[in-house]
């Protein structure tokens, strides 16, 4: 690792803020912009170095590589974080737009995914088993189903999920509204007597490698289209109709009775996710 890079990561290390997936993420984008800083002759040591300059070559860089706007949002979001860090915000423009970044283009339309039941069977760790099946019952993301702890989460009617295992450090409740959602629950409690789904003589880390080692072994290794299909099924159960995405009406052809019922549907499905935003649901169910 460069000094640069070796810079950057004990800046990531020394500041808490995010989930470890979110730390995971910017020490892996960090040390490839170290790499791609000082493979094209830029020499630099210290984090406090970065200029206006140097962003401007890793986006160019990362554009001519053809990354899609998605991911260069991503990268740009952990410059921003890095140059606030640092104390010189200005050195990143503050709109994607400045970059010539398309916006976003929510298209939900095949995004949803069902469990693949013969596929889920292949899974041998019983304890990734049963985070597959609540990511798909009750569209938790990976380390909420990963960090489930049914001592703390199964409660009547509902399960609640701490906010140190959630993204953004939002605790939330999900109700449970379904046979299959209990049944899955009794099964949990009955496995782990009670505790969690990562297992005593492991971390949350050590759990995730084993998570993605068993779901890519059986080709299960996309499991966010389960949120997108448990927010179609709440749709469907909230309001009786199916959504855009599903190929239902869009709200501006619902009648002004519908679209109230449309638009608490959506809130109360935005707060299951862990999202507080109306438009979020867009990206789940269509406009």
């Amino acid at each position: 690792m460069s000094q640069l890079g070796y810079n950057l990561h004990l800046l990531v290390k020394t500041h808490k803020q995010g989930s470890q997936n979110t730390k995971a993420s910017r020490m892996k984008i960090l040390n490839l912009v170290a790499d791609q800083l000082l493979t094209s002759g830029f020499k630099l040591k210290d984090p406090k170095g970065l200029k206006t300059k140097h962003i401007e070559y890793l986006v160019q860089h990362w554009k001519d590589e053809g990354l899609s706007p998605s991911t260069l949002k991503n990268r740009l979001s952990i410059l921003r974080w890095t140059a606030k860090i640092i104390g010189k915000q200005n050195i990143v423009l503050r709109t994607n737009d400045a970059y010539g970044i398309n916006r976003r283009q929510h298209k939900p339309e095949g995004k949803a995914k069902e469990l693949d039941i013969n596929k889920l069977h292949q899974i041998t760790d019983r304890y990734i088993y049963f985070s597959l099946q609540l990511q798909k019952e009750f569209g938790l993301r990976r380390e909420e189903s990963i960090k489930f702890n049914a001592s703390y989460a199964i409660r009547e009617n509902q399960i609640r999920l701490k906010k140190s295992w959630t993204k953004g450090g939002k605790a939330r409740e999900i109700p449970v509204t379904k046979e299959s959602q209990q049944k899955l629950l009794t099964e949990i409690a009955q496995f782990c007597k009670g505790k969690s789904l990562i297992p005593s003589d492991n971390n949350y880390i050590q759990q995730l490698k084993v998570y993605e080692y068993q779901t890519n072994r059986v080709g299960l290794n996309k499991n966010h289209g389960l949120r997108h299909m448990y927010a179609r099924s709440r749709y469907l159960a909230i309001t009786g109709w199916q959504c855009p995405a599903d190929g239902g009406l869009h709200r501006k052809e619902l009648s002004m009775e519908d679209r109230e019922i449309d638009y608490q549907a959506r809130m109360t499905i935005s707060k299951e996710l862990g999202h507080t935003r109306f438009s979020i649901t867009y990206a789940y169910l269509g406009s």
